[in-house]
C-alpha cells in the first residue's frame, strides 16, 4: 500500500472503488434527523459514497416545509437526558420545551442544524432517496421535497445497498 493515505485506506475498500455508505432514515423528528445526517455527512468527507433512503416519517427530513419544524416528543420519550414523567411530557408546551432544549444542544456544539445538514449532503454528493411507495401513502409529491432528492422505489435502493460495504437504519 505503499503511496496510500491514511484517508485513501479509509476511502477506498481495496479492489479500486470508493466505499459505499446505504442509510435508511424512517424516523420524522428532530432527535431521529441527526444520525443519518450526521453519519453520511462524516462517510462523504473520507471520500465514501453515501445514499439515504428516506421512508415514512423519514420523509419529513427532506420535505421543503416540514424539514425545519422537526421536533422532539417529550411524551414517552425514554431517552431524554432530563426524567420527565410521562403525565409532564403530555403538558401543552413540552414537545415545544424539548425540541428547544435539543436545539440549544446542537448549537453550544456548533453543529449544523438540518438545513444546513441537508445542504452539507447536497454539495458532497450524497444521494437522498425518497421511498416511492411511502411517498403515495403519506400523500407526499414529488415538489414537496427540498432539491436534489430523487424518488426511488425499495427496489433501486436495495440494488444501492447490495454493493454497500456499510448498511445501516437508523
Amino acid at each position: 500500500m505503499s503511496g496510500q493515505t491514511a484517508r485513501d485506506r479509509r476511502s477506498g475498500n481495496g479492489n479500486g472503488r470508493r466505499r459505499r455508505l446505504a442509510l435508511v432514515a424512517s424516523k420524522g423528528t428532530l432527535d431521529g434527523a441527526y444520525p443519518p445526517l450526521i453519519l453520511a455527512a462524516t462517510a462523504a468527507s473520507l471520500g465514501w459514497e453515501v445514499g439515504i433512503f428516506f421512508t415514512f416519517y423519514g420523509l419529513d427530513i427532506i420535505h421543503r416545509k416540514k424539514h425545519k419544524k422537526l421536533k422532539v416528543a417529550s411524551l414517552a420519550n425514554p431517552a431524554m437526558p432530563v426524567s420527565v414523567p410521562n403525565l409532564v411530557g403530555a403538558l401543552p408546551g413540552m414537545t415545544a420545551a424539548a425540541t428547544a432544549m435539543m436545539k440549544g444542544w446542537m448549537k453550544r456544539s456548533n453543529l449544523p442544524g438540518i438545513p444546513q445538514f441537508l445542504d452539507m449532503a447536497r454539495e458532497s454528493g450524497v444521494k437522498l432517496f425518497a421511498c416511492s411507495t411511502t411517498m403515495g401513502v403519506m400523500g407526499v409529491r414529488a415538489k414537496d421535497l427540498v432539491e436534489g432528492a430523487d424518488i426511488a422505489g425499495a427496489t433501486a435502493f436495495l440494488d444501492y445497498a447490495a454493493d454497500a460495504d456499510v448498511s445501516l437504519f437508523v
